[in-house]
């Protein structure tokens, strides 16, 4: 087995629960992916936050686990056959966690298939579309006098919407009855939009009740309340 002492990141970010899975993230919308699923899965995890104020994520350390320099990125000392397992991509890490342990992806075959599916619509979609139209809304696009960029991310970002909008209704989750990965890829995404960003009133999401009945459900479990929060910024 190689100790995780070999991993070149725990210089930077020593673990003190070597045992434990070590993660290495922040509070975004996909950082908390992995936290939350950590948080319901009741694996036991050591946080180790990523300062992107001092740019943590381009140090030699963090790239040595993900050279692409994206939050988040895992190491399970006891990963399969018993041998370290270092992991980056959110959707990657939601996946074999719910492998790992049994939990939050369907036991029928086309259902995990199906599953696999909308983690990689939000992955492919929702999530690139909702991050550019925070870029255009809220960060440094904000100040461009050419409205179009912004309005196209606007446009896509409510059709995303009314697609997982049809897809809600009469269901309570995603997958219907079973709460899965799915939602824990998409609802830290949707939260982010109308909270952080403030693009609610610009997406005109008031329309998607479908979305916003899931979301409160969402945010109202316990363990995504924890996971919200993981790693504490400090």
């Amino acid at each position: 087995m190689t100790p995780l002492s070999d991993f070149p990141i725990t210089r930077k970010w020593p673990a003190q629960h070597p045992e434990r899975i070590q993660l290495y993230s922040l509070p975004t919308p996909n950082g908390v992916k992995a936290s939350i699923m950590l948080e319901e899965t009741g694996l036991p995890y050591e946080p180790h936050l990523v300062r992107f104020e001092t740019n943590d994520q381009t140090s030699p350390e963090f790239l040595s686990l993900n050279p692409n320099n994206k939050i988040p990125a895992l190491i399970d000392p006891n990963g399969p056959g018993g041998t370290p397992l270092a992991l980056f991509e959110s959707g990657a890490i939601l996946w074999y966690l719910a492998e790992k342990t049994g939990r939050f992806v369907p036991q029928d075959a086309a259902a995990r298939y199906q599953t696999l599916q909308w983690l990689m619509w939000q992955m492919g979609g929702l999530g690139p579309m909702f991050g550019q139209l925070g870029f255009f809304h809220k960060f440094a696009g904000k100040d461009y006098e050419d409205k179009r960029p912004r309005d196209r991310y606007v446009a896509e970002s409510r059709r995303l919407l009314g697609v997982l909008d049809q897809r809600l209704t009469g269901r309570d989750w995603i997958m219907g009855d079973e709460y899965t990965v799915a939602d824990i890829a998409t609802f830290p995404w949707v939260r982010n939009l109308i909270g952080f960003y403030g693009a609610g009133e610009l997406v005109e999401f008031g329309q998607f009740k479908q979305v916003q009945r899931v979301l409160d459900a969402f945010v109202a479990r316990p363990a995504v309340a924890r996971g919200l929060e993981i790693p504490a910024r400090g």
